[in-house]
């Protein structure tokens, strides 16, 4: 419901439920945005894995998942130059507006046959995906800056309802795709998350009047001789790409691994040179360094979770595709469905974990513990794949396997996910504030990296084999940080 407010400008402003007028915007951009990668991603590796008879792409499982892998890894491996774009370039406002447009046609692009499109969509995805994401949060942000008589608490409900947005678009999308997808019908499918991109950038444009001016500008413009310095060394780095793959076809031995494995060092390397250079700045103080030492464990904690957690959308969703019984009399269950589980049951479980947190105040566990439990948690949904697994090569097994998996996952990523985010904010020092955010991000590129060396062990592995071994290996971590957490939260020098 719009209402008016007056600010401390004295200027009244459009109000939606108490809030800046612009969360509406913010709100469903975000939710059409969300629509669209998530109807995308429940039915990307179902169509590489297709056959080429059913119009997909006849891959092996394990190699649809390790592409659909470094995909997912790009996606969250952009945020980091496109929250520097928005800083230094196009400010937050344009940054959103082109990340949309650049979405949208790489949605466009996979309705096409040819699958050079589709690859050039992926792309376009993964650019625009970079461009918005990062930059949309901070608007919501920015929006409250503007109005400092509302209370941080009324803040504090505003991100909630965004994230509500991203969880109702991550719920219906799978659902309407997954439709399509059962019936072979892959662009149609793909042209349904196109057409939720381009309803989220018109509404944008139509509500730009509500966003009070935020993000029209750069937080901190690039200087003349900042910008000749990057297109510098752009150059270089273009050119050197350039040669290396110039050699590569030169002799005869190029193909897709190649760039995968290139993108999937890149994701690893890059945040761990970001920490060498914290590490090497004299200027931090002692209290600072000992909270990076602690990132450093809460980041790798973070990235074995992701790891494990994002193999929802590849091989466990191949796997309910091919093992599990979703006949329910006359009709067959899509696959894409499941995908809809984890985002109801956020919606469903979040609150609960609100609350409990609020109810135990000073008394609820520290950062490391709760990271400890979350790796368990995780640890322990892949425990249960295995036991699946195990039961499935003896025959179709219920989907109740797969939404108790979903279930754990999900309580699991409430422990780990809004936690990391905060904890985050806190231990970061203040110089490197808006870069140790873009680390929280490259945790789940990395995890998602790692996907596309780890992922190829299920065609050597039997099922219960795979998942077991990847659960334990979540779980004895868990049990490391469980016994490290003091020590770790003596780093973090004062961060609860």
């Amino acid at each position: 419901m719009a209402t008016t407010a007056v600010p401390a400008s004295g200027k009244p402003v459009k109000t939606w439920l108490g809030h800046p007028g612009g969360l509406v915007v913010l709100f469903l951009t975000e939710m059409w945005e969300r629509f669209s990668y998530y109807g995308m991603r429940a039915i990307l590796t179902l169509f590489l894995a297709a056959e080429l008879t059913d119009g997909g792409f006849g891959m092996q499982d394990v190699a649809a998942a390790s592409l659909y892998s470094i995909y997912v890894s790009m996606v969250y491996f952009t945020a980091l130059p496109g929250g520097w774009i928005a800083d230094r370039i196009l400010g937050t406002r344009r940054s959103v507006l082109w990340g949309g447009i650049i979405i949208a046609l790489g949605h466009y692009s996979l309705a096409f046959s040819a699958r050079s499109m589709f690859y050039l969509g992926l792309v376009l995805i993964v650019l625009g995906t970079g461009l918005l994401k990062p930059n949309i949060s901070a608007m919501v942000g920015e929006l409250y800056d503007k109005h400092p008589e509302m209370h941080e608490s009324r803040r504090d409900a505003g991100f909630t309802l965004f994230y509500l947005g991203i969880n109702l678009g991550a719920f219906f999308a799978p659902l309407l795709t997954g439709i399509f997808a059962a019936r072979n019908d892959w662009h149609v499918a793909f042209g349904i998350a196109a057409v939720g991109m381009t309803i989220a950038v018109i509404q944008y444009l139509v509500g730009y009047r509500r966003l009070e001016g935020v993000g029209l500008k750069a937080h901190k413009p690039l200087q003349t001789h900042e910008r000749n310095k990057i297109l510098k060394i752009s150059a270089i780095v273009v050119a050197v790409v350039v040669v290396l793959l110039a050699i590569d076809v030169a002799a005869g031995t190029f193909n897709a691994d190649h760039v995968k494995n290139a993108l999937t060092i890149l994701a690893l390397v890059v945040p761990a040179l970001y920490f060498v250079m914290m590490f090497r700045d004299r200027t931090l103080t002692h209290q600072e360094r000992s909270r990076v030492s602690a990132y450093v464990w809460i980041f790798i904690g973070a990235a074995l979770f992701w790891m494990i957690y994002d193999q929802a959308g590849s091989l466990v969703n191949l796997f309910t595709d091919e093992k599990v019984d979703r006949q329910v009399g006359s009709f067959e269950i899509p696959t894409a469905w499941f995908q809809s589980v984890n985002p109801v049951l956020i919606l469903l479980l979040a609150p609960v974990f609100a609350w409990m947190w609020t109810r135990l105040d000073r008394r609820q566990p520290g950062t490391p513990v709760k990271f400890s439990l979350a790796l368990l948690g995780i640890g322990l949904s892949f425990l249960v794949m295995g036991t699946a697994g195990a039961m499935a090569a003896r025959g179709l097994i219920s989907p109740w396997w797969i939404v108790l998996v979903y279930l754990i996952q999900t309580c699991a990523e409430l422990l780990l996910s809004p936690v990391g985010l905060s904890v985050t904010t806190k231990l970061a020092p203040l110089r490197y504030a808006s870069q140790v955010m873009g680390l929280w991000f490259l945790a789940t590129a990395a995890g998602n990296a790692l996907n596309t060396w780890v992922t190829p062990l299920n065609a050597k592995l039997s099922d219960a084999a795979y998942y077991g071994l990847l659960g334990a290996l979540a779980v004895i971590v868990g049990v490391c940080f469980w016994f490290g957490a003091r020590r770790i939260g003596e780093l973090m020098s004062g961060v609860h």
